[in-house]
């Protein structure tokens, strides 16, 4: 239940592991001084105050005829103003319980002293609390101040306690968001690099942790470019070696007499030289991965449009509902291929294809359906596996290439059931 009501970014949490000790110990000194040091220093004003009302009221009772001198007296030795009002009764009315223990240590203090009915107004006048004492001649009135009811480091207390509490709190937010900076940059960076956006090294700032994180991805971002610039560069010197003795091949057979006899075999041979190509280029597609090529901004619906004519060229039957104006940060030779690959295989086993677009939040979904016999589902993520040709091209490359390049997008491919009662083709891919 408590968790619920945690923050769940680092800051806050920081910020709360600061701030709950902080308040704690601010909380216990305040304790320690309101109900120890303060308490002890209102007791002993009050008492002062107490006594001060019962000497007057003693001298009154003994020298009643001298009623005003006495005042006059008591006013001047104890700079308390006090006046008396002859033949008053006293409205005993509840008093109004004020925080903290001076109002009730004054009130103990005048019935230990005084033992005469009495009321405090500690609302009336800011400067003074009027205090009424019932006497026998009437009201005895008097206006304590209250600075000699309680110290006024009261507030410079209070002040302190909260004003370093602000200012240490400031102090370690100020010093916690930087640090956390840090941190947000190494994430934002990390999931740029996972949706194939390189922005190329980080700067490492922040705590020694922080900084050895960031120069730990800095490294495995080189190692994973240094390894795709070798393969790439492999491949293309595989491809090269593999595609000059295809080429010899094929002038062979263009030279070849094309004699009734001999025509069938060199049609064979010819239509097995043209395989062999197509599925040497569909390796090297998979093992680039279009790895080197940056992502950018482009428009999804031209993108697509562009698939769809590009289909329709060898004689598919397409459809395309895309809405206009949406734009996407992705690798555009890469996105096209992901794209043409699942249209492909589609138009391959059906006819009809139907291709669509499904903006879901932050997410966006490429949706291609056919009408074809379908996948079973319990077979529709094994011809995700490389080489896996129960519904591809001959080389059992085109979903394999189609689903890398989803994930280096930070995307995902799903093969679900169409409402055309084919396949459908589900390719997410963030915004």
């Amino acid at each position: 239940m408590i968790k619920r009501f945690l923050p769940r970014g680092l800051l806050g949490r920081s910020l709360l592991i600061v701030l709950v000790p902080l308040v704690i110990l601010q909380a216990v000194t305040f304790t320690i001084f309101y109900g120890g040091h303060l308490d002890f220093i209102s007791r002993r004003l009050s008492f002062a105050i107490a006594g001060e009302i019962a000497q007057t009221i003693q001298l009154i009772r003994r020298y009643p005829a001298d009623e005003r001198y006495t005042l006059d007296n008591a006013q001047r030795l104890f700079e308390v103003p006090m006046h008396f009002i002859p033949d008053a009764g006293l409205d005993l009315r509840p008093r109004i319980n004020l925080p903290g223990p001076m109002d009730d240590d004054l009130a103990a203090a005048l019935e230990a002293k005084v033992r005469l009915p009495f009321t405090m107004d500690w609302t009336s006048d800011a400067r003074a609390v009027l205090i009424r004492v019932q006497v026998a001649q009437g009201i005895l009135e008097v206006e304590a101040p209250r600075k000699r009811l309680y110290p006024s480091t009261i507030y410079l207390f209070v002040l302190w306690v909260v004003g370093t509490a602000l200012l240490l709190f400031g102090i370690a937010a100020l010093f916690l968001r930087n640090q956390v900076r840090a941190i947000r940059r190494l994430a934002e960076a990390a999931e740029a690099f996972g949706l194939g956006r390189d922005r190329g090294p980080i700067k490492p700032e922040g705590a020694t942790e922080v900084r050895q994180a960031a120069t730990a991805f800095n490294r495995m971002q080189a190692r994973i470019h240094r390894f795709l610039s070798q393969r790439t560069e492999m491949l293309a010197g595989v491809s090269h070696d593999l595609r000059t003795p295809l080429t010899r091949l094929r002038l062979a057979l263009a030279i070849l007499p094309k004699t009734d006899e001999l025509a069938p075999d060199i049609a064979d041979m010819t239509a097995d030289t043209a395989e062999m190509e197509r599925m040497i280029a569909g390796y090297l597609a998979f093992a680039r991965g279009e790895g080197a090529e940056q992502a950018q901004a482009i428009d999804l619906s031209a993108l697509l449009d562009e698939v769809a004519t590009a289909a329709r060229r060898t004689g598919a039957s397409i459809e395309l509902d895309s809405p206009q104006g949406i734009t996407v940060h992705l690798r555009p030779d890469a996105a096209r291929r992901a794209v043409t690959n699942l249209v492909d295989n589609a138009r391959r086993h059906a006819s009809r294809v139907h291709l669509s677009v499904q903006p879901q939040g932050r997410v966006i979904s490429v949706l291609v359906d056919d009408n074809g016999p379908g996948i079973p589902p319990d077979r529709r993520e094994s011809v995700f596996k490389p080489f896996e040709s129960g519904a591809d091209d001959g080389t059992g490359l085109g979903l394999t290439i189609a689903r890398d390049i989803a994930r280096a997008h930070g995307g995902e491919i799903h093969l679900e059931h169409s409402p055309l009662g084919g396949l459908r083709a589900r390719m997410r891919l963030p915004i």
